[in-house]
């Protein structure tokens, strides 16, 4: 039987293409090693929320200027 491993991972929008991509290597890459896993197996999905809509001790990240 095949193990398959998630990450879902959230991150304020504005990242780049690129950033993403090195991310879910890494994320990937750590997965397998760490749960001895094939990295085949692995599966990353980034989530990218808008500054509107992410809080941060009760304001939005955009009207924090983040």
């Amino acid at each position: 039987m095949s193990i398959l491993l998630f990450a879902q991972i959230y991150l304020i929008e504005g990242r780049t293409d690129e950033q993403k991509k090195l991310l879910i290597e890494k994320v990937s890459a750590a997965m397998a090693e760490a749960l001895g896993a094939p990295l085949e197996n692995t599966r990353v999905w980034i989530q990218d929320v808008p500054k509107g809509q992410w809080g941060i001790g009760g304001k939005t990240a955009k009207d924090l200027g983040r």
